[in-house]
This record gives C-alpha cells, sequence and structure tokens, in this order.
C-alpha cells in the first residue's frame, strides 16, 4: 500500500492543461470500478491537450482512466450518451468491428462525477500502440483507412441521433466571423504585426465562399464523423496494421471534408504545427496518395461524384479554419488555447498559412491523383 500511494502522489503532481487529480479524489474513482489492488500502477498516458489520461496496470489487465476537459466538453454526459448509442448499434449490426467501449462501474454507470470532474475507464487494447507522427505512407494509409471504415460501418446509423458535443466545432463560417472580431477589437499591437497575415486570410475567403455553397448542397452527406483524425487517435497492432479508431468525444454529425482534410492537415507534411522554420514545411504527395487509397478503400462507394471533387479542397478548408483559429487566439492574447511562449500562436498561424500555400501551389497535381476513382 505505501508503494501505492507513492504512485498516486506522483500523479497528483501531473499536469496536463494545469487540471490535477487528488489521492483521494482518485481512489474514490478506481473504487467505484472496482479497481482497488494495492499493487496497481498508475502512469500519464499519452500527449493529448485536452483530456487528463492514465494508464493503470493490475496484474495482467490494464485500462485507461481519463478526465474529460470540461471547459472544451461544457456537456460531458452529452458524449456518453454518442458513444452508448454507437457501440449498441455496431453490437446489432458490426459485432465484428472492434470499439471500445467504457468500462461500468459497481453501479451501472459509464461516467462518474466527482467535485473535480466527470471520469470515464477503458480497456486498455493488448499489444497495441499509438504513434503521434505519421512518419511512413503505410501508416497514413492505415490510419486513413480506419477513419473511412469507422465512417463506413455507421453509414447507415441515424446520424441525427447524435448530440454535437462541441457546437461549432468546424464551422468555418463562425470561426471566420470570430477572427473579424478579433482583427477589429484584438490587441492593437498583435494586429498590426500580424498584417500580412491577416491579409493573407482575407485574400483566401474563397475557400469560406465554397463551404457556405457545400452546407446547401445536397450531394455532401452529413455523416457519422469523428473530427479529430490525427494518427494518435489510432490504434495500431504489433505488425503496424490499424485495428481501429479512439478518442470518440468529438464524434459528431459532419461532412467527410471535416475527417479527410485533419488528416491532410496533420500527415501531409513532415513537420508540425509547432515548426517555425517555414522552409521544412512541405506537402508530401506519396502521404497525400496514402490518404486518398486508405480513406476511399472504404469510402468511395459512398461519396457523391461532387464530394469526391472537393477532396483536395477538404485539406484547404481545415488548414485554413485552423490558421484562422490560432491567429484569432493571437490577436486576443492566446484565451484559447493558451501560449507556452510569446506569439506561440503566431507561429501556428504563419505555419499554417504556409501549409495552406504548399496545399494550393499542389492542387492540380493533387487533383490528378484522385481523377480514377
Amino acid at each position: 500500500m505505501r508503494h501505492n500511494f507513492k504512485i498516486i502522489q506522483e500523479i497528483n503532481f501531473t499536469r496536463q492543461k494545469n487540471n490535477m487529480i487528488s489521492p483521494g479524489v482518485l481512489k474514490k474513482i478506481l473504487s467505484a470500478y472496482e479497481l482497488t489492488d494495492p499493487a496497481m500502477l498508475i502512469v500519464p498516458y499519452g500527449k493529448g491537450l485536452i483530456n487528463n489520461t492514465w494508464k493503470i496496470t493490475i496484474g495482467s489487465s490494464e485500462y485507461i482512466l481519463q478526465k474529460i476537459n470540461e471547459s472544451v466538453f461544457e456537456k460531458p454526459l452529452d458524449i456518453e450518451y454518442n458513444i452508448h448509442l454507437i457501440a449498441e448499434y455496431l453490437k446489432e449490426n458490426h459485432p465484428g468491428y472492434l470499439f471500445t467501449i467504457p468500462v461500468k462501474t459497481k453501479k451501472q454507470e459509464e461516467m462518474i462525477c466527482d467535485q473535480q470532474g466527470y471520469f470515464r475507464v477503458f480497456p486498455f487494447i493488448k499489444n497495441s500502440y499509438t504513434i503521434n507522427i505519421a512518419s511512413t505512407p503505410q501508416q497514413a494509409f492505415e490510419a486513413a483507412r480506419q477513419f473511412g471504415l469507422f465512417t463506413e460501418m455507421l453509414i447507415k446509423f441515424p446520424v441525427i441521433l447524435l448530440k454535437k458535443t462541441i457546437p461549432d466545432f468546424h464551422n468555418l463560417i463562425l470561426r471566420y466571423q470570430q477572427f473579424e472580431e478579433a482583427c477589429k477589437y484584438g490587441d492593437p499591437p498583435r494586429i498590426k504585426e500580424s498584417a500580412s497575415i491577416i491579409k493573407f486570410i482575407r485574400g483566401h475567403n474563397n475557400i469560406l465562399k465554397k463551404f457556405q455553397l457545400i452546407q446547401a448542397d445536397p450531394n455532401f452527406k452529413i455523416r457519422v464523423t469523428h473530427h479529430d483524425t490525427k494518427i494518435s487517435n489510432v490504434l495500431f497492432d504489433k505488425n503496424g496494421k490499424g485495428l481501429c479508431v479512439i478518442d470518440l468525444d468529438t464524434v459528431m454529425p459532419g461532412y467527410f471534408i471535416s475527417d479527410v482534410g485533419d488528416m491532410m492537415r496533420t500527415y501531409l507534411s513532415p513537420v508540425s504545427e509547432e515548426e517555425k522554420d517555414i522552409k521544412k514545411i512541405e506537402v508530401r504527395e506519396d502521404f497525400f496518395q496514402a490518404i486518398v487509397e486508405g480513406y476511399l478503400q472504404q469510402m468511395s462507394k459512398h461519396l457523391s461524384d461532387a464530394e469526391l471533387k472537393h477532396f483536395v479542397f477538404a485539406g484547404k478548408f481545415m488548414i485554413y479554419m485552423q490558421a484562422i483559429r490560432f491567429l484569432t487566439d493571437h490577436l486576443s492574447n492566446d484565451k484559447y488555447y493558451g501560449a507556452d511562449y510569446e506569439n506561440q500562436n503566431f507561429v501556428r498561424a504563419n505555419n499554417q498559412v504556409t501549409l495552406l500555400q504548399r496545399i494550393i501551389d499542389k492542387k492540380n497535381i493533387l487533383k490528378q491523383m484522385i481523377n480514377h476513382y
């Protein structure tokens, strides 16, 4: 027991987004799930920026414990509701599909609330792992196929039943309005210093106009969409094959451009959105081809001709929106994302507008890669 208490104390001082969990609360939560072995090992897990996550090991059994970030997810029970609905549908219609469902407490709850917030526990999939950066086209292919498969398994699911866990999450119209407000009411010195990026964003608002047309076009379907398709949200097996998608908190009704666009935003460049040296930012054509082949292996028969013609636009849409969000936060003195150093969100915004320009420069080459679908 003494050794266990030491581990808990270490967790108590582990900070993710400035949140901490006390030993007493941790003990109470784990007890609700009947996880009380004094020899258990509890360690921080993953590099997620939103929820707090720990891995729990009890002998040969492993679990994932998460604390929901209520600053992002204002109604955590909506997450539980969506996951439960999808799990029941998949169990009945696709019982062979690997879908991680929460462990229930002894009171049969899938999420519990304490004075420190909302918590849930998932089983840890044995012999699986995650990666943070797509370093090979094969990894990009596997991830894209898994996200495509997830949406395909739910093609006939009544998407209207899902709750919007983050309302307007990928609403470019709203994000652009927030950007213009920040340009008007934000920090004057930062507005002045950001003049070139502001001009670039305004000069490419044809992306916004095309999104408005998509919303009015019946050829663009609302489907069950993950909305956060970075590669770390895919589990891989020991052979490097994709097992399933995880981190389902943002699963909501949406357009395919959200999932495909986020894959392009996070897989195509060899460097992340944090890279300051824009010379390192590029669009890797073989990674684009991998995304196309992986996603369309599952979804080509479900996408309309109009959607297929907007495959490259998906990347422009997501990169443009993220550039807007980073710059809006910079002009607003880092209220949403925060900053680890001065001008971090300016660096991120500049990174994303550079990536957007790289996509635009190669748009004809990229479009040719999807012509045979």
